[in-house]
């Protein structure tokens, strides 16, 4: 039952309140009070946001609960300042979040079983103890023992304000955090955790929306950054209800092969930076680095002569990065041609492919066509059409690649290229990665003013034009 709203009278120079109006306040001011509406609430009433109302002074009965003003801020009223940013000791994730780790953040961070994701968290808790004072690692998957022998191995350094505590119960965790104080605060992961409100098992959508909500108001009141660790389901997507992700910060996602060192994190979501963004890893038995020069690591194995390969280059983030598209033509040995693509959304590979055999000329009735994006990496966009068309197109025809070829452009079902975005930075690192000729959209080449030395940009208006030019 909603509760009736009672009306006060406060001063505007003192705050002092009444319950009838007075002519002069007890401050010496003159006709200074405005009628406010006010409600009685619940003091323990963790459900809604104390930082957004104005106490005001209780009734005065016993027992009775105490009232609060509701008051609205004007937008030019609300003080701004700079985020202050934590160091996590690694440059790729100081990259995707945006310059380094917010305090008072949550940021939630997922991925496959095994792929890295406490060896990351570890080695930048490591750091942050060692540079900004105690941090505290919750675990409520692996023993304390286990976590010390992984931090042996990854994390180098003094750890001594590294603090360990195996726990799934809520308030159990925010008793230990009120006591210790840290700098920084690791959940994993928060489908063990359950909290005493609520009678349910641990990892159910109600225990994972109230341990989300709790661990929202203890770093928003306290100032405190948090890792939220998460699981998946079997498609890859976020395991749990979806309220977490909008409450957190910052998604962020761990990919990679099992069978390959390389590992890819990229943010979905970013409250304090750009989105999009990513950064690479290499996993070795030390843990985690970054690799800083990701386009030579995704072209090391492009070669001249080769059939069926292209470079082409995407802007993710902020930073271009350099890849080789592979694709294979092979007569059908069944009724109907497969179509199988690794990185490439499969509708825009049977779309590129419907151009090619209209404006190519190429029958793909009886041709399995098989398309790969070297690395494992899942581009978005579609700057990577015209690369995939003329990896498509050089594997059928039998034509031998360039290695220092690069395509890029958006291909339309007219045929014709579209341009794309940040196509003068892309052209920029395909000069310093050795490139000697780009063919890029028409209209992308007219806006670039600044002729590189020693490269050669072929600008084309459609899909004919650029299988000429190859």
């Amino acid at each position: 039952m909603a509760k009736k709203a009672k009306t006060i009278f406060m001063c505007q120079e003192c705050g002092y309140e009444s319950p009838k109006w007075m002519g002069q306040c007890v401050c010496g001011a003159w006709n200074s009070f405005v009628e406010e509406k006010v409600v009685e609430f619940n003091e323990n009433d963790n459900r809604r946001r104390g930082s957004s109302v104005k106490a005001a002074m209780n009734s005065g009965q016993p027992g009775a609960a105490p009232s609060r003003v509701v008051k609205p801020t004007r937008l030019t009223e609300v003080k701004t300042s700079d985020y202050s940013r934590m160091d996590t000791g690694i440059k790729e994730l100081n990259r995707v979040l945006g310059g380094g780790l917010v305090k008072g953040s949550l940021t939630l961070i997922s991925g496959e079983p095994g792929i890295g994701k406490s060896t990351i968290i570890i080695q930048a808790a490591a750091h942050i103890a060692q540079n900004y004072g105690t941090v505290l690692y919750v675990s409520g998957e692996e023993s304390e023992e286990q976590i010390k022998m992984r931090a042996e191995r990854v994390c180098s350094g003094n750890t001594e304000n590294l603090f360990l505590l195996a726990e799934t119960n809520m308030e159990v965790v925010m008793g230990v955090v009120e006591q210790l104080k840290p700098a920084f605060l690791i959940i994993d992961s928060i489908q063990t955790m359950y909290s005493e409100e609520i009678d349910a098992a641990p990892g159910s959508v109600s225990q994972v929306r109230i341990c989300g909500n709790l661990l929202m108001r203890l770093g928003k009141s306290g100032d405190l950054p948090i890792f939220i660790v998460a699981h998946v389901t079997k498609s890859g997507e976020l395991a749990g209800p979806k309220i977490v992700e909008h409450l957190v910060d910052c998604v962020l996602n761990f990919t990679g092969e099992r069978n390959q060192d390389l590992r890819i994190l990229r943010s979905y979501k970013n409250r304090f930076g750009t989105t999009s963004e990513i950064g690479a890893f290499e996993m070795s038995e030390t843990g985690l680095s970054g690799i800083e020069n990701l386009s030579g690591s995704f072209l090391e194995g492009l070669e001249d002569g080769t059939e069926g390969a292209m470079a082409t280059a995407i802007y993710e983030g902020t930073r271009p990065l350099l890849l080789e598209v592979q694709a294979l033509t092979a007569p059908t040995n069944i009724g109907f041609a497969r179509r199988t693509a690794l990185g490439v959304d499969n509708s825009r590979l049977n779309m590129i492919l419907a151009v090619l055999e209209r404006k190519a000329g190429i029958p793909f009735l009886n041709q399995d066509v098989y398309v790969n994006i070297v690395g494992g990496l899942r581009p978005e966009g579609t700057s990577t059409d015209l690369a995939v068309a003329l990896a498509i197109y050089s594997a059928y025809r039998g034509i031998p690649g360039n290695s220092r070829t690069l395509a890029m452009g958006e291909i339309g079902l007219t045929g014709d290229l579209r341009p794309i975005q940040n196509a003068e930075k892309i052209v920029k690192e395909a000069a310093r990665m050795g490139f000697t000729k780009v063919i890029l959209p028409r209209r992308n080449q007219e806006k670039i003013k600044e002729s590189i030395p020693g490269l050669k940009l072929i600008g084309v208006m459609n899909l004919k034009e650029a299988i000429s030019s190859l």
